[in-house]
């Protein structure tokens, strides 16, 4: 008698009603994420502009930065279905349930991002949808086609995909790109390797699974956290250039001290202690989230 496990039941495409169709829709775009793509979206905009830049701006550009981050997030999504289905972290995945017709997930992520583009040029100016198209652009194609499955550095590297909606939040302000802007494109840009290898240590397993070079996989957890302590040191030492660079006050500076203390603290934890790996995703989120509310604050109450 032949033994029945989960991986030799043969997969079928899943019916699903109206609402629960379009709660796939919505997790195919992976709303988590965005969540925190937009945090730093709005204090970008806010230092662009000395002050509040207004409602309505602020709003467009969140909507134009979402439809273009799912559309970018969606066709991730297509493309690393085959892979979704092994690691135990993404199976309850639409596609990988076969939730969704990976055709219909195609289309539905290029409007997603086309549509993003429209309202980020017809809302604010040409350069804002520009830039976050080519996230999207550099995030399918660079990313999740180019290196994810051949190089440890995809992520380094992918990261800028990350780090362009401060870029989009700049110029849907200014119509252009400046010293400051750049800065904070490297702060979440040296943010991103730490933030996700600590969850690739935590995922290392799965990643060797599905044949995922990622870094811990590669040369190990030892060799992972060294690399995360020089970027988390990177990120950190970026994050004070910005007081001189956009004139922040004790504030920013402040939060930035105290934040990436506990940063480096969390980073050289794991380094110590690899099981220590998820505190560090998690102090990552926080930090990444307070520092630029802190920065938004400090112009603010100026």
């Amino acid at each position: 008698m032949v033994a029945v496990t989960a991986e030799t039941i043969p997969t079928v495409k899943v019916d699903l009603p109206a609402r629960s169709r379009m709660g796939a829709y919505v997790a195919l775009t992976k709303p988590r994420i965005i969540e925190l793509l937009l945090i730093t979206t709005v204090p970008a905009m806010v230092l662009a502009a000395g002050r509040w830049p207004g409602w309505w701006l602020v709003v467009a550009t969140l909507v134009g930065g979402t439809l273009s981050a799912a559309g970018a997030n969606v066709l991730n999504c297509v493309y690393d279905r085959d892979i979704d289905e092994i690691m135990r972290r993404t199976r309850s995945r639409p596609l990988a349930r076969h939730e969704v017709e990976p055709e219909n997930a195609l289309i539905f992520g290029i409007v997603l991002g086309s549509t993003g583009f429209l309202v980020l040029w017809l809302s604010s100016n040409l350069l804002a949808g520009l830039i976050s198209t080519a996230a999207l652009l550099f995030y399918v194609f660079v990313y999740t086609i180019g290196l994810k499955r051949r190089t440890p550095q995809n992520i380094v590297i992918g990261g800028a995909a990350g780090a362009a909606p401060v870029l989009v939040g700049w110029a849907a302000v200014t119509g252009s790109l400046a010293l400051p802007a750049w800065i904070l494109f490297f702060v979440v840009f040296y943010w991103t390797p730490p933030h996700f290898w600590a969850l690739a240590v935590r995922y290392r397993s799965d990643y060797e699974l599905a044949g995922v070079p990622m870094l811990p996989v590669v040369v190990g957890v030892e060799a992972t956290a060294r690399r995360m302590l020089l970027y988390a040191t990177l990120m950190v030492g970026v994050s004070l250039i910005l007081v001189p660079a956009a004139g922040m006050r004790w504030i920013y500076l402040v939060a930035a001290l105290g934040l990436g203390g506990w940063f480096l603290f969390d980073t050289w934890a794991v380094y110590r202690d690899p099981d220590k790996a998820m505190r560090l995703f998690t102090t990552s989120t926080v930090y990444l989230s307070v520092l630029f509310a802190a920065m938004m604050l400090d112009v603010l109450v100026r």
